[in-house]
Order: C-alpha cells, then sequence, then structure tokens
C-alpha cells in the first residue's frame, strides 16, 4: 500500500512541530508572527474558490432556500457544471484527496458487505459518478453470527475520508423509465462526505442503493419455511387434504364409492386453511422483517459515518485544503531555514519524509513540489541552480505583508 500524501496532524500541532525543530530560541516569536502571516495569506487564497464553488454549484443545489433571480439557459448550466466540477476536483487535490478508480469500485461491488448487507444500485440513473477518498488503511473486525456462536476476525481496507459527486440524469429519463426519484432531484447533482468507510461497502454510499436479501438469507428463510409448512401441513391440514383428494376424485370419476362431507369436517377443514394462511403470512413477515433489519443496519451505519452534505461539503473540504496547503508549506520552508545552505527538492523531501517517520512514526509521501511552488509563488525562497534556499524569517514577513496589503489596491 502506497503512503498517502495526507499529513495526519493538526494545523496548530505541525506549527509546534516545526517550532521545536528550531534550535534558536529568539527566533521563535518571529517564527509565530510568520505563522499567522503566512495562515492568513493562505486562507484569503482559497476564499475566491469558495465562492466560485458556490455559485456555480447554486443552479444544481437540491438544498437551496434561495430564490433564483433568473432561469440559466441549457448551455449556462453545463458551463456552470464544468466549472463547479474542475473546482471541486481542485479542491480534493489541494486537500490531498485520491480518486477511487473504477478498478477499486468494482471489486467494492463485487466483494462482500463488512455489514453482511447486500446492495444493488441503478447505475444508468447516474449522469456523473465520482469518488474520493483520503486516508488508507488495513483494519481488522471480529464479526459474529449463529447468535454470537461463531466469531470471525476479518481483515479489510478502511478509509478514513470519502467524497461523494453525483450527477442525476435529467427528468425525461425519469418520466420515460415510469420511475419516481426519492430523496432526489432529477438533474441536481449531490455532494457527501463521509468517514471511516471500508472498501466493500462504498456502494452503500449510493443514493439509489436498494437492499436485497443475501442468497443465503434466502436458504435460511426458504428452509425454515419448508420445514415449517409441511408439519403444519402434515399435524393440521392432512385429514382435511386426505377427505378433499377424495371428494376431487369422486367429482372426477377416478372414485366410484361417494363421499360424504359432515358439517364437522368443513369446519375442521376451514381451521386447517385458517392455520395454513396464518402460517404463510407469518412466513412472509419474517422476510419482511429481516429486510426491514437490513436496512436500519445500513442507514445506523450511515448515520455515524456522514460528516457533511452538498454545500455544507465545500466548507468542510476548503478548509481542509488550506490546512494542507499551510501545511506543507510551512514544514518545507522550516526545513530550509534550518538547513541554510539550502538543499535539492529530493534532498528536502527525504529530510521531511525522515524526520516524520523516525520522530513522529508516521510514513507519507510529503507533496515537495507542491510545497516548493507555494513557497516560490509567495517569494518565500530563494533558487540557485538545483538548491533551494530559506529567506529569513523577518525578510519573509516583510514578503508576506506585503502581499496582505497589495490584496485590495484599487488605486
Amino acid at each position: 500500500m502506497a503512503n498517502e500524501r495526507f499529513i495526519p496532524f493538526r494545523k496548530q500541532d505541525i506549527i509546534e512541530m516545526c517550532s521545536q525543530a528550531l534550535t534558536d530560541e529568539k527566533s521563535k516569536l518571529s517564527f509565530e508572527q510568520f505563522c499567522q502571516l503566512l495562515s492568513s495569506v493562505t486562507h484569503f487564497d482559497y476564499h475566491e474558490l469558495l465562492e466560485s464553488l458556490k455559485n456555480n454549484y447554486a443552479p444544481f443545489d437540491p438544498n437551496t432556500n434561495t430564490q433564483q433571480l433568473k432561469n440559466l439557459s441549457l448551455e449556462q448550466r453545463e458551463h456552470c457544471q464544468k466549472v463547479f466540477a474542475e473546482n471541486f476536483a481542485e479542491i480534493l487535490n489541494a486537500a490531498n484527496f485520491e480518486k477511487v478508480t473504477d478498478q477499486d469500485l468494482q471489486e467494492a461491488l463485487t466483494e462482500e458487505s463488512l455489514f453482511k448487507v447486500r446492495l444493488e444500485v441503478e447505475f444508468d440513473d447516474f449522469e456523473q459518478v465520482v469518488f474520493y477518498r483520503r486516508g488508507e488503511s488495513q483494519k481488522s473486525e471480529t464479526i459474529t453470527s449463529f447468535g454470537g456462536l461463531r466469531k470471525q476476525t476479518i481483515n479489510f481496507t478502511n478509509y478514513d475520508r470519502v467524497a461523494v459527486y453525483i450527477t442525476f440524469k435529467n427528468k425525461a429519463y425519469f418520466d420515460k423509465k415510469n420511475k419516481q426519484p426519492i430523496g432526489f432531484e432529477p438533474s441536481s447533482t449531490i455532494i457527501k462526505l463521509f468517514q471511516n468507510v471500508p472498501k466493500a461497502d462504498l456502494e452503500m454510499l449510493f443514493p439509489n442503493s436498494e437492499v436485497r436479501m443475501r442468497r443465503i438469507d434466502k436458504v435460511i428463510i426458504g428452509a425454515s419455511a419448508l420445514v415449517g409448512g409441511t408439519v403444519v401441513l402434515v399435524t393440521k391440514l392432512g385429514a382435511s387434504i386426505i377427505l378433499l383428494a377424495a371428494l376431487l376424485s369422486f367429482w372426477l370419476g377416478w372414485r366410484a364409492e361417494s363421499v360424504v362431507m359432515t358439517q364437522q369436517h368443513i369446519i375442521s377443514f376451514g381451521l386447517g386453511m385458517a392455520v395454513f394462511f396464518g402460517f404463510v403470512f407469518k412466513e412472509w413477515s419474517k422476510f419482511k422483517n429481516r429486510k426491514i433489519k437490513f436496512m436500519k443496519a445500513l442507514s445506523d451505519n450511515l448515520y455515524y459515518k456522514n460528516l457533511d452534505n452538498n454545500a455544507g461539503v465545500f466548507h468542510t473540504l476548503i478548509d481542509a485544503a488550506e490546512d494542507e496547503d499551510f501545511k506543507e508549506a510551512l514544514i518545507a520552508y522550516t526545513f530550509l531555514l534550518i538547513n541554510t545552505q539550502g538543499l535539492t527538492s529530493s534532498e528536502l523531501d527525504d529530510l521531511i519524509e525522515t524526520w516524520f517517520k523516525d520522530k513522529y512514526n508516521c510514513q507519507l509521501d510529503f507533496e515537495i513540489s507542491d510545497a516548493l511552488a507555494k513557497l516560490e509563488r509567495m517569494q518565500l525562497i530563494t533558487i540557485e541552480g538545483d538548491k533551494y534556499q530559506a529567506l529569513p524569517l523577518e525578510q519573509a514577513k516583510k514578503h508576506l505583508d506585503q502581499r496582505w496589503d497589495s490584496l485590495f489596491n484599487y488605486r
């Protein structure tokens, strides 16, 4: 399993970790001020992207509570959809999410669910489906069955965060199929964010997934119904069935001797049939209750895994992307500040990854190219040949302060 790009430490923790890496105690106050400036500039950089996301998602937001100022043409809606998809992918990449491949999704659909629930998804309902995940790990869980008599330990791949982006087909499609959408609007785009999702259960995140009985459940219910039905037929309806068979044989000319149906026979037969149909209803209810149990297991599971929905996801992802950008830039700058002689890109990358591994027992794939690009864009580093050097703290703070002051230069 490849190392993740995601840095699994809080922003404030990274500031403290980098501060501890500095040997000069006098520079720590200046470093704290530098962090505040860097955080503010990074925050503003993402504000414009957030506004673009909200504006382009508005025509497709199923939860909107505001009125549309004007109706958009089909071409305008398609443009909004395209820009939104591009911005959304950009945010997820900045937040160090990885796109779930088609192969991973197919494997999830074929693997047995960890929660012993079989789901079916109607993929034709979707115009576009994209899954992203962050934080992949191997976990194990003990599953009990047969009333707790059997215990089985299952190893599975778990995703710490999963973002779902789905666009439904238009109203004409659902009208043609004579299908009434439940819980979503045609042509709408839904966005959801989940936590701690086993790879084998990705299909439960689809909005139109339906619970189906597993083969083993059908066998158990069918076997129970067969045995119970046989017992009912033999004990409750045996005599009545023999009598009815004799009567039918006489009517069809297969039997010469007449059959007399007394009132007692009729009452006995009626009671037997009542018992039989009561048994059938009981078994049918058992089937429905088992399905309801599975649906409850699915809804309970999703209740605790759902983090955010639709427009609310933007703020969560923007915050995550902003934090990742800040952490990457700060870590790279700190190690360049410590190594005053300068470092190449690969040397800096190795140094940071080794620092995380040795000191914090954390293996990650540090995004060195992104970090250096941010520092270069903010003019916080200099480049001589293939070596990068950090500007002194005081000079770096001046650059950030000037960048902040020039954000609204309307003269």
